[in-house]
C-alpha cells in the first residue's frame, strides 16, 4: 500500500508511538510570536526550564501588535525579545525587520519539503504549501516543542482535493479555497490533512498555494499540503542552491515526498473551477460563502488588504490592477498592510504603493493587527469590512463588526464602489 506525503513525513520524523494512534514527531522548525509564546516562556522559567532544544531551529517574530499599542502588548513583546536574546536565537525579527509570520518565515527560506513545523498559531498550516507538515498547536505543546523539539499528534487521515479546469479572469486562489470550504463546511476536514493538488494547483505560484493552505484550518483541517515541485524549488533556490547541483536535481529530490499513486485517502473531492466566479463570505462562519454577484450592492465601511492569507506581492498587484487611476469611495476607509518589509519595498519599487495611496488608501507597516481586531484597523460596532483576511467570526475585527472575506481583486473593487461588487465589471 502506497503512502501519502503526510504518512511519509510522519514515518521519517517519528520519535515514539505512545499509542497506536498517537505519534511523537521530531520537529524541524518551531515558530514563535508575541501573543502565544510569552505564556510558554514564562511557564518554562517558573519551572526552572529556561532553555531551548536548538536555537537554530526556533524562529521568532513580533508581528501581531507592532509597534506595541499599550503597556500590555509592550510587555508581551519585551518577554519575547528578552527570551530570544537570552537563548541566542539568531532568527529573531523585531520592529523594522518583522513581518507577518506566515509570510516572513517562508520568505526567509525556513520551510522546506518534508519538514515538520509547529507554532502556537492556527494558520501555521500555511507552510504545508511547501510539502511540509505544519500545524498550529496549544501552549503546552509549544512549551514541549521549545524545550524538547518534539510534538505529539494523532495520526491524521488525509483527504484529497483535486482542482481541475482553468481559473477564469478575475478569479484567484482565495476564491478557490472559499469554494472548497463552502463544499466541505467548517467541520468537513476536522483532524484531517487536506492534500490540495491537480493541474490548477500545479500552475499556481507559491504565494497562491500558501493562500490555499492558509485557510485549510477554516474547514477544520490540521494542515493543508501541496506537492513540492519546480515552482517550490525555484522559490527556495536562493536558500538551497548549495545543496543541489541544479534546480532539476532539487525537483527530482522533492519527488520523494510526493504521495504514491496507490496511497489511501479517507475522502476525495474534485472541483472544476472553469466556471467559478469570485467568492465572498456573508455570515459569521468561513463556510457561509456565496458568489459575489449574490451580494452585489452590500455596503462596506472599510476595506482591508493584507494578512498571512493575502498580503504578498501578487496580492498587492491584483488589487492595484483594479485601483490604478481610480479613487476609493468617500464612504470607505482603505487600509493596506504589506505582509513583510521585503514585500513593502518591492511594492514601492513597482509603483504599487503609489497606486494605493493615490487611490486613497492608508498604508501601514507589516502587522497582523487588524485581522484579529487588535490594532491598525479595528471596526466599530455595526461597521462592515471587505477583507482579504481569513476569518469572519462575529467580532473578529472588532466587537459588533461584520467581515466579508474575499480576494484582493474583489476587495479593491469594493473600495472603489463603496459596496460589494463583481470586480470583473470594474476593469
Amino acid at each position: 500500500m502506497g503512502k501519502t506525503i503526510t504518512e511519509k513525513i510522519f514515518e521519517t520524523h517519528r520519535r515514539d508511538n505512545p499509542s497506536r494512534n498517537n505519534v511523537v514527531l521530531n520537529i524541524d522548525v518551531v515558530m514563535c510570536h508575541e501573543i502565544t509564546t510569552p505564556i510558554a516562556v514564562n511557564d518554562l522559567q517558573e519551572r526552572g526550564l529556561d532553555r531551548v532544544f536548538d536555537p537554530n531551529k526556533i524562529k521568532v517574530v513580533i508581528d501581531h501588535v507592532t509597534p506595541s499599542k499599550d503597556s500590555k502588548t509592550a510587555t508581551q513583546a519585551k518577554i519575547l525579545r528578552d527570551w530570544a536574546r537570552r537563548q541566542n536565537i539568531k532568527d529573531f525579527f523585531d520592529i523594522g525587520a518583522n513581518g507577518v509570520c506566515h509570510a516572513l518565515f517562508p520568505e526567509k527560506g525556513f520551510i522546506r519539503p518534508g519538514y515538520t513545523v509547529i507554532m502556537g498559531d492556527s494558520h501555521t498550516c500555511t507552510h504545508g504549501a511547501f510539502g511540509a507538515f505544519a500545524a498550529g498547536i496549544g501552549t503546552t505543546d509549544l512549551e514541549v516543542g521549545i524545550f524538547k523539539g518534539v510534538c505529539s499528534f494523532r495520526l491524521p487521515e488525509t483527504m484529497k482535493i483535486s482542482i481541475i479546469g482553468e481559473l477564469p479572469q478575475g478569479v484567484y486562489a482565495k476564491d478557490v479555497i472559499l469554494k472548497i470550504i463552502k463544499e466541505l463546511t467548517v467541520n468537513g476536514a476536522t483532524d484531517k490533512v487536506m492534500e490540495i493538488c491537480g493541474p490548477v494547483v500545479d500552475r499556481m505560484s507559491m504565494e497562491a498555494r500558501m493562500t490555499l493552505c492558509n485557510m485549510a484550518i477554516e474547514a477544520g483541517a490540521t494542515c493543508g499540503v501541496c506537492m513540492p515541485d519546480r515552482v517550490t524549488a525555484e522559490y527556495l533556490w536562493p536558500f538551497i542552491q548549495d545543496e543541489y547541483e541544479s534546480i532539476d536535481a532539487a525537483v527530482e529530490d522533492f519527488k520523494k515526498w510526493h504521495s504514491d499513486a496507490d496511497a489511501k485517502y479517507v475522502a476525495e473531492l474534485t472541483l472544476d473551477v472553469s466556471d467559478l466566479v469570485p467568492q465572498v463570505t456573508y455570515g459569521f462562519k468561513p463556510d457561509e460563502v456565496k458568489d459575489i454577484t449574490e451580494l452585489e450592492g452590500s455596503r462596506v465601511d472599510q476595506v482591508y488588504m493584507g494578512s498571512c492569507t493575502n498580503g504578498r506581492i501578487e496580492d498587492l498587484r491584483a488589487g492595484a490592477e483594479i485601483l490604478k487611476g481610480k479613487k476609493i469611495a468617500p464612504t470607505v476607509r482603505g487600509i493596506l498592510s504589506p505582509a513583510t518589509p521585503k514585500i513593502y519595498n518591492q511594492a514601492m519599487e513597482e509603483g504599487l504603493i503609489k497606486i494605493y495611496m493615490d487611490a486613497g488608501f492608508c498604508v501601514t507597516n507589516p502587522t497582523c493587527g487588524a485581522c484579529l481586531g487588535m490594532s491598525n484597523g479595528v471596526l466599530a460596532e455595526g461597521e462592515v469590512c471587505a477583507s482579504t483576511t481569513n476569518r469572519n467570526f462575529n467580532g473578529r475585527m472588532g466587537k459588533g463588526g461584520m467581515v466579508h472575506l474575499m480576494s484582493p481583486y474583489s476587495a479593491a473593487a469594493a473600495a472603489v464602489k463603496g459596496f460589494i461588487t463583481d470586480p470583473r465589471k470594474i476593469v
